[in-house]
């Protein structure tokens, strides 16, 4: 409150001085340096601006936060008045007195009683509170690590340490449905928040911003809704395979994806298909997902597995047998989300029926997940598949021929059995041409690559998987 010893242009340093503690330097520069006071009688502070945009913007994105600034140094009462040189007229619609109001601030959407009317209008300030919209149990803690997943993990903790500042922007992860996207996606958002918790970050499923979109479209408010997003640090878009074919929104977010990049912030996108794959999205799209790294998630490898069904059965307080685990790993080929349908089923009938789990309740189980009935798959098995599909014969595929098309076949056998058989490397190579460890790690390289380069390839290999799961 305004005193007998301090002047109105006293009063209004002061106020400069919490508004550039609360504010980023370029906002400060920007809207309030400029601002001289020019006279205070009491009731109204009259202040002089530039032009009438930095009326519009007060009044739009500011007059929230500067409320109880001006009220502690000039009284609850006071009211601003705006003067704009002689050259300049405010724009109709724009107000140049107002009284101080509440301040607004921005509640998750699914909370719509206490929306305010224009969700995406809020001051631009660096330390407003977003909800992150995260899954508490997605983190990097409860993650189970493999090499059918290795290499999204590792890209996404690198992200979490130096959001933004590091080769990976975007990282678009992708993979069939059930193999952890969402996961490790999220997990960067908590592990950035725990790191860096002055960032604003924000999870958002491709769905949940295309209805956001149609709805500042129906109500005008698409530069706000554009603004909104732009102001976020770290930004996860689950399926963007969904942008498919909206045109609209994807203008949206080629502006926020531009902003974004420019100004140093992350993006994290997931979809169900490589960017190369993905249809009726626009080309200056599709660039900009390349930018990056796109990492794949393959199916859990059977150690992924064992791994994944100790620590989920643990988690749901299941008690499980080597002989157990071992049978569940063997006849589980899908993804996690079948692991943890089986799991949870099993847990519930040693909870509510007390029953014992041993192999034969986890086969009655299994019944409703996956086809059980089937042989175990063998290296034998996969190299007859392997020969079968390629039109070669066993004998030059045993022999030492070592022409492209044969040394590209042992490979396609030695990757596949390294995936599906619960043979050592060393057991993998004197089955397949008597080769070493050493040649099989390579080969399951060799193979992986040009699965993730080579589209025909990768159909090809999923085939041929496709014929020794079904055997």
């Amino acid at each position: 409150m305004l005193n007998n010893t301090q002047t109105y242009s006293d009063m209004w340093q002061n106020c400069l001085d919490r508004i550039k503690a609360e504010t980023s330097e370029e906002e400060f520069a920007r809207w309030f340096r400029p601002i001289v006071p020019i006279a205070f009688d009491g009731t109204t502070l009259r202040l002089r601006v530039p032009n009438a945009s930095y009326v519009y913007q007060i009044e739009k994105n500011y007059i929230p936060f500067l409320r109880p600034i001006i009220s502690q140094y000039y009284g609850s009462q006071t009211k601003l008045h705006y003067a704009v040189p002689r050259s300049e007229t405010p724009a109709a619609g724009e107000t140049t007195t107002t009284h101080p109001t509440a301040v607004p601030s921005f509640t998750a959407q699914s909370n719509t009683a206490n929306l305010p009317k224009n969700p995406f209008v809020i001051p631009g300030l660096r330390r407003i509170s977003i909800d992150p919209q995260l899954n508490p149990n997605y983190t990097f803690a409860n993650f189970i690590e493999g090499e059918c997943n290795r290499l999204a993990r590792s890209a996404a903790m690198s992200v979490a340490v130096t959001p933004g500042d590091n080769p990976f922007n975007p990282l678009y992860i992708y993979g069939n449905s059930g193999l952890g996207k969402t996961h490790i996606a999220q997990s960067v958002g908590h592990e950035v928040r725990l790191r860096h918790p002055e960032l604003q970050v924000l999870y958002v499923s491709m769905n949940k911003f295309q209805a956001q979109f149609q709805t500042a479209y129906k109500n005008g408010e698409i530069p706000d809704f554009i603004h909104f997003y732009q102001m976020i640090d770290v930004l996860i878009i689950d399926d963007i395979q969904e942008l498919t074919g909206k045109t609209g929104t994807q203008n949206a977010f080629f502006n926020i994806f531009n902003h974004l990049q420019l100004t140093g912030k992350q993006l994290i996108l997931t979809s169900d298909k490589p960017p190369v794959e993905l249809k009726d999205i626009e080309q200056r799209l599709l660039t900009r997902f390349k930018w990056g790294l796109s990492a794949r998630l393959d199916l859990p490898d059977y150690e992924t597995k064992v791994k994944i069904i100790r620590a989920k059965s643990q988690k749901l307080g299941a008690e499980l047998t080597d002989e157990v685990v071992q049978y569940l790993a063997d006849n589980i080929s899908a993804n996690v989300r079948e692991i943890e349908g089986a799991l949870s089923s099993l847990a519930a009938n040693a909870s509510f029926l007390g029953r014992r789990i041993t192999p034969a309740l986890a086969k009655e189980v299994l019944k409703a997940y996956v086809q059980i009935d089937r042989s175990e798959i063998t290296i034998d098995r996969i190299i007859e598949v392997v020969c079968s599909y390629l039109g070669l014969e066993f004998e030059r595929f045993n022999s030492a021929e070592r022409t492209r098309e044969i040394a590209q076949a042992r490979q396609i056998a030695m990757y596949l059995a390294k995936q599906h058989t619960k043979a050592p490397l060393t057991a993998i190579g004197a089955a397949i041409g008597g080769r070493n460890h050493a040649t099989v790690l390579h080969s399951c390289k060799a193979v992986s690559n040009l699965i993730e380069t080579d589209k025909s390839f990768r159909h090809q290999v999923e085939e041929i998987e496709r014929q020794v799961l079904a055997l």
